[in-house]
């Protein structure tokens, strides 16, 4: 899936991609390239796996060149 960060608390390293309608939570070891950050309005590449409470999380992010 493509989408684009919307969201994120780098203190906390949780942040938020929305892809059209539909957003996914994220946190940031599920950064692909290994870094901790990421900007808000990046383009990314995700997939989606079950998350810990019962909805879609982001995994596997990767940074798009825009």
């Amino acid at each position: 899936m493509t989408g684009t960060v919307i969201e994120f608390d780098e203190g906390r390293g949780v942040g938020t991609i929305e892809a059209g309608a539909a957003r996914h939570f994220f946190h940031c070891t599920q950064i692909a390239d290994g870094t901790r950050a990421i900007h808000v309005g990046q383009a990314v590449e995700f997939s989606v796996v079950p998350g810990r409470l019962g909805d879609w999380e982001a995994a596997a992010i990767v940074k798009q060149d825009v």
